[in-house]
């Protein structure tokens, strides 16, 4: 194999490598969105959940009615 093939070879390889690492990046930026909105629905479940809880409690805490 002649140096001109050689360099070609891994001109063409280079080339792959880029454009993987290209679609390897958008990926990794995709999910990277997904995952950030992901955490936000979930703080926003867990305070929710939250204030479901704080108002079981307190009706758990008041009195029975008077006619019990």
């Amino acid at each position: 194999m002649s140096l001109e093939e050689r360099v070609n070879d891994l001109e063409s390889q280079l080339a792959f490598q880029d454009d993987t690492i290209q679609s390897l990046n958008d990926i990794l930026v995709t999910q990277q969105r997904v995952v950030e909105r992901l955490q936000l629905q979930m703080a926003a479940l867990l305070r929710r959940q939250e204030e479901m809880a704080g108002q079981f409690e307190s009706s758990e805490e008041e009195a029975p009615p008077p006619h019990y």
